[in-house]
C-alpha cells in the first residue's frame, strides 16, 4: 500500500509537471522537461524581476540583482521550502546543514568548515597533481576515452576519499553512489529512479556506519574522525549519516560537472582551446571560473520567506518562496558585457553565484575550484589535441546539470614519466 501511494503521487507530480509546462508555459515546469534551460531563464527574464510560477503561488528569477539579495537575507530560509508541502524543491532527501537554517546550520557546518579550509585544501594539491597525471597517462595510452569515467568522475572521488578517510572504495561505483544522490536533489523522477536511490543510500550508509566504528577506536585526522569525536555534543548520532552524504556531494557532484561543463565548451570554442593550452598556467583558473558563470554546475535553488517580505515591488507572505535561478543570473546582461559568450579572457566583472551564496556558499568551493583549475591545466598541457569523439549524453534536466558521458579523443601515445 506505502508504494502504491508513492507511485500515485510520484506520477501524478510527473503528469502536473507536463501539464504545467506544455499546456501554461510555467518555467519551472519546462525546466523539467528540456534539456537546455537557458531560453527559459531568458523568457523568466523578460518578464522582469520576479515571475510567478503557475504551481504553489511561488516565484522564479533569473535576475542577478534579486538572486543575490534573497541569498545573502536572513529573513529568507531553506526549512521553509522543504515545509512547502509536495511539488516544492527540496528535501527528497536529508542532506544535513544544506536543509536547515540557523541555529542549527550554524552548529553542524562549522563541524564541516575545517575539512575544506583554505590550509586543508591547499595540502591536497600534490595528491591531486598525482592523481590527474595518472589518469591521463591512462588516457593517452588508450587514445579514445570517456572524459567523465576516465578523467573527471575519479579526480574528485580519490581526494573526498582522503578527506573523509574513506579507504579503498572503488571509484566507479562511489561516483554512481554520487549522480544518484544529487540527481535526486531535484526530486525523484521515477520508480527505478527511487529504487536506485534508495539503494545508494543504504550502501553508503553501510561504509559510513563501519567507518563511524572504526574511527571510534581508531581516530584519525580526517573529516569522519571529527565528526564521531563531536557525537553527542555538536552533532547528534541520527545527524551523522546525512552529514557524510552532503560532505560527500559537495565534494563530488560540482567537480565532475565544472570539469565536464568546461572541457565541453572549450571544445565548442576551439579558439579558446587554443589560448588555453598557449598558457595553460595563465588561464586554467580564469576558465574554471568562466565556465562555472556559463554553464553553472548546480543550476537553481529556493528560499522560503520567513516573514512579510517586499521584494522586487512583491510583497511575499510566510511561506511563499522564491526559485533563484543561478544559471539564469550568471548570464543576466545587466551584469556581465555580453553575458551568453564563453569568454576565459573576461576580466573585471561581478562575482558568479555558481556556489550560491550568503550562509549557504557553496562548502565545497575552494576544493572544487582547485581540483578543476589542475585537470583544465594538466589537460591543456598534455592532450593540446583532444577532440571529441562522439556526442555527449547528459543528465537528466533538473538541478545539477552536466554530462553524464563525453567520449573524447587524443593521439595515443605513452607519455615520458613526470
Amino acid at each position: 500500500m506505502q508504494a502504491l501511494r508513492f507511485a500515485t503521487a510520484l506520477y501524478s507530480r510527473q503528469l502536473a509537471i507536463r501539464y504545467y509546462g506544455h499546456v501554461r508555459r510555467d518555467p519551472l515546469s519546462l525546466l523539467h522537461l528540456r534539456d537546455d534551460p537557458y531560453p527559459i531563464y531568458e523568457q523568466v527574464r523578460a518578464y522582469g524581476p520576479l515571475m510567478p510560477t503557475a504551481r504553489l503561488g511561488n516565484y522564479v528569477t533569473a535576475d542577478y540583482a534579486v538572486c543575490q539579495a534573497v541569498l545573502r537575507d536572513r529573513r529568507f530560509g531553506v526549512r521553509s521550502v522543504a515545509l512547502a508541502g509536495p511539488g516544492a524543491p527540496g528535501d527528497e532527501i536529508d542532506m544535513s546543514f544544506l536543509d536547515k537554517d540557523p541555529p542549527d546550520h550554524t552548529r553542524l557546518r562549522r563541524l564541516a568548515q575545517p575539512a575544506f579550509s583554505p590550509k586543508q585544501v591547499a595540502g591536497f594539491r600534490p595528491r591531486i597533481e598525482r592523481t590527474v597525471d595518472a589518469l591521463l597517462d591512462a588516457a593517452a595510452a588508450k587514445g579514445t576515452f570517456d572524459l567523465i569515467g576516465d578523467f573527471a568522475a575519479p579526480v574528485p572521488i580519490q581526494v573526498i576519499n582522503d578527506l573523509l578517510g574513506v579507504p579503498d572504495v572503488d571509484a566507479e561505483t562511489f561516483s554512481r553512489y554520487g549522480q544518484v544522490i544529487g540527481g535526486a536533489l531535484a526530486g525523484v523522477r521515477s520508480l527505478r529512479h527511487a529504487a536506485q536511490l534508495k539503494a545508494a543510500s543504504e550502501a553508503l550508509d553501510d561504509v559510513f556506519v563501519r567507518l563511524f566504528d572504526l574511527r571510534r577506536t581508531e581516530p584519525s585526522d580526517d573529516a569522519l574522525s571529527r565528526i564521531v569525536a563531536a557525537e553527542g555534543d555538536q552533532i547528534q548520532p541520527h545527524e551523522m549519516l546525512p552529514m557524510c552524504r552532503l560532505l560527500l556531494v559537495a565534494g563530488f557532484e560540482t567537480t565532475v560537472n565544472l570539469i565536464g561543463n568546461a572541457v565541453n565548451a572549450l571544445l565548442d570554442h576551439p579558439d579558446q582551446w587554443a589560448d588555453l593550452c598557449a598558457d595553460p598556467a595563465g588561464l586554467a583558473g580564469p576558465a574554471v571560473e568562466e565556465a562555472l558563470r556559463w554553464d553553472t554546475p548546480a543550476q537553481r535553488t529556493a528560499r522560503g520567506a520567513q516573514e512579510e517580505i517586499e521584494l522586487a515591488g512583491v510583497t511575499l507572505r510566510p511561506g511563499q518562496f522564491v526559485i533563484t535561478l543561478l544559471g539564469g543570473a550568471n548570464r543576466d546582461p545587466s551584469v556581465f558585457a555580453d553575458a551568453a559568450a564563453f569568454d576565459i579572457h573576461r576580466t573585471s566583472e561581478s562575482d558568479h553565484l555558481a556556489f550560491s551564496g550568503g550562509i549557504h556558499y557553496c562548502v565545497g568551493a575552494p576544493l572544487a575550484r582547485l581540483e578543476a583549475t589542475i585537470a583544465l591545466r594538466r589537460l591543456a598541457e598534455r592532450l593540446p589535441d583532444l577532440r571529441r569523439a562522439g556526442p555527449l549524453t547528459r543528465r537528466p534536466a533538473g538541478i545539477i546539470r552536466g554530462p553524464l558521458t563525453f567520449p573524447v579523443r587524443t593521439k595515443r601515445r605513452v607519455l615520458t614519466p613526470h
